[in-house]
């Protein structure tokens, strides 16, 4: 277990980042990429990799409520797929279906006012991705 990871919420707009901690326990949002192109996009993540001493990233994917592949599903796919060119780490897919809804309540339930809630979930979104991973993993007894 070497090094962070680091969650891409890939969207139209803007993709959310978030990276855990180095023991591999706990996401925290990290910024918001403004969406460019989808090489420039993945420069920018493999950026964000070498600087934080990333060794593994997930990418969000969120999948319909049969696991179908849908048009988002497929773009994150994509982003996937490109990353793998660029950068040397493993680069995985993860299920993202409602984290967004998710980073939604815990804004909420955590006092911040409407004003601050209206903005963009989208690190807090790549954080519950991140975080779901990391738990998900550590309930099996692995090390993310």
């Amino acid at each position: 277990m070497e090094g962070r990871i680091l969650a891409v919420d890939p969207g139209s707009k803007r993709i959310g980042i978030a990276l855990s901690d180095p023991s591999r326990k706990l996401a925290t949002p990290l910024t918001v990429i403004l969406h460019k192109s989808l090489e420039t996009d993945c420069v920018r993540i493999a950026q964000l990799c070498t600087q934080h001493d990333v060794s593994l990233v997930v990418v969000g994917q969120p999948l319909g409520t049969d696991n179908e592949i849908n048009r988002q599903s497929r773009h994150s796919q994509k982003v996937a797929e490109e990353l793998r060119t660029i950068i040397s780490v493993p680069v995985e897919l993860w299920d993202e279906s409602f984290s967004t809804n998710t980073a939604q309540m815990i804004k909420l339930e955590s006092g911040v006012n409407r004003k601050k809630r209206a903005g963009h979930q989208d690190h807090v979104a790549a954080a519950v991705i991140l975080q779901s991973y990391l738990d998900a993993h550590e309930e099996r007894g692995e090390n993310a």
